[in-house]
């Protein structure tokens, strides 16, 4: 049975009135809605509806124009984060000159490591571990997107960030997201994932966020 997260104060994350404006043209929002631990949100839309700008500022990268952002019952800081949550972003967020190995072990220095989570066990549950001391720069788009997602089976964080993790992987890889997030749910995490097009994720009980485009 998977190690219970420790309990947060509040909901894993509370927005209220959430928005987002570029040179005073709105993106999206205002936005309200609640994450808890062991629910999994999906966040919907088409390209260029703000669906990458909102995790970019839920993970506290962009300022927000309007609305308010708490994690764990706390307002949203760096500080806050660290530690909390967990941002897989379109690109693999890792050096191409390291190996995933090299670049996890850089990661779990700076994070820490989820209690009894380690690099080579993090690598199997991607089916990466053959490729393991390879240097990232040879690896095929999906490999990148698998070393990317082995960040997730190996570094603390209560709330995950994912935008479009199915993008760039198989059939295995798609069931392994799947995988990965239920697992992380039913030990009390929470993830948010974005999505272009027909959803993947197979959790009949996933709640949902459309972002439309803005006229």
């Amino acid at each position: 049975m998977p190690t219970p997260l420790p309990a947060s104060a509040g909901p894993l994350l509370d927005v209220q009135g959430l928005a987002f404006a570029r040179n005073d043209e709105p993106v999206f929002g205002p936005l309200d809605f609640l994450l808890d631990g062991g629910e999994t949100l999906l966040v919907e839309g088409d390209n260029g509806s703000g669906k990458t700008t909102l995790l970019r500022v839920l993970a506290g990268l962009l300022p927000a124009s309007a609305g308010g952002i708490r994690v764990g019952g706390q307002p949203l800081a760096h500080d806050a984060l660290r530690g909390r949550m967990v941002f897989l972003g379109h690109q693999p967020g890792m050096k191409n000159d390291l190996s995933p190995c090299e670049n996890l072990a850089f990661l779990s220095g700076l994070y820490g490591t989820r209690e009894g989570a380690d690099i080579e066990s993090a690598l199997a549950q991607v089916d990466l571990a053959v490729y393991a001391d390879t240097p990232l720069r040879m690896l095929s788009a999906g490999q990148k997107k698998r070393a990317a997602l082995a960040r997730l089976a190996l570094l603390p964080g209560e709330l995950w960030l994912l935008d479009e993790p199915y993008a760039n992987l198989d059939r295995r890889g798609i069931e392994m997201v799947n995988a990965l997030v239920a697992s992380h749910c039913a030990r009390g995490g929470a993830a948010l994932l974005t999505s272009h097009g027909a959803v993947r994720f197979a959790d009949p009980n996933a709640r949902h966020v459309r972002l439309e485009l803005v006229a």
